[in-house]
């Protein structure tokens, strides 16, 4: 770790009490990440939090609020994006993944950088709203990650692979699903309901496809992990900040 790190964990243990980040400091030894073979090349993997790649998106108080807001908010939702596509087609751009960037994969963006859009507010409201109030405002959202609208063109799949850790946890609203799509999670594949929620552990390898012939589009929404703590999280936002400024961006 770098001093600014290790300062940075100090200063927060003082807040929060000796131990309160151990599990943080456990994950950074990598003798001490046991993981699920299907996590294997996910890059870090705090211990402690269940290893289950499917959760379900009512089981956790913190996250129920923001899947049922999103579902009732559905067809707003629904109707604005399809507006937005007419309209405003050059809101969209090629997904950027930290493995790759897909022109199959489009890509509406509400939070991103730290930050939400706010270009998108007026493009997508009920999305943006929904959002701001049940995710962003109640610190739920990692602002590590983003939230975007995630479109499959006919034909697109997204590779199986890992992404990078455990700590944070993928909401999938289902905003438009054309038949033959389908999405699998270490080893159970499940297929998207429209107007419903999915929720799971994306540090489990898992793939994407859309085999039908119009686009499939989701709502995806990077939370933190139900799981971890209000001192943990800091220590990872200043963790991985640190990281991203010495290696240019993971």
């Amino acid at each position: 770790m770098t001093p600014e790190i290790e300062e940075a964990f100090e200063t927060i243990e003082g807040k929060y009490g000796a131990g309160s980040i151990s599990r943080v400091r456990q994950m950074l030894d990598p003798a001490k990440q046991k993981r699920h073979p299907l996590q294997k090349a996910a890059k870090w993997i705090m211990p402690g939090l269940s290893r289950k790649p499917w959760h379900d998106p009512y089981e956790h108080p913190e996250i129920e609020p923001i899947a049922r807001a999103f579902e009732a908010g559905h067809a707003d939702i629904k109707r604005e994006l399809d507006e937005a596509w007419l309209r405003n087609g050059e809101a969209f751009s090629d997904y950027e993944h930290y493995l790759s960037t897909q022109s199959d994969w489009q890509a509406l963006y509400l939070f991103r950088n730290g930050a939400p859009v706010a270009e998108s507010a007026a493009l997508v409201p009920t999305a943006y709203k929904t959002l701001t109030e049940h995710a962003i405002s109640t610190g739920t959202l990692c602002p590590l990650l983003e939230s975007h609208f995630s479109t499959l063109l006919p034909g697109a799949a997204v590779k199986p692979h890992c992404d990078l850790w455990n700590f944070t946890i993928n909401l999938h609203l289902a905003v438009e699903i054309p038949n033959g799509c389908g999405i699998r999670v270490a080893d159970e594949t499940r297929n998207w309901t429209e107007g419903e929620c999915l929720l799971f552990d994306y540090s489990f390898e898992h793939e994407a496809w859309n085999k039908g012939r119009a686009p499939r589009t989701c709502l995806l929404v990077d939370l933190w992990h139900p799981e971890t703590t209000l001192s943990e999280r800091e220590a990872l936002t200043v963790l991985i900040t640190e990281i991203r400024q010495l290696l240019g961006g993971i």
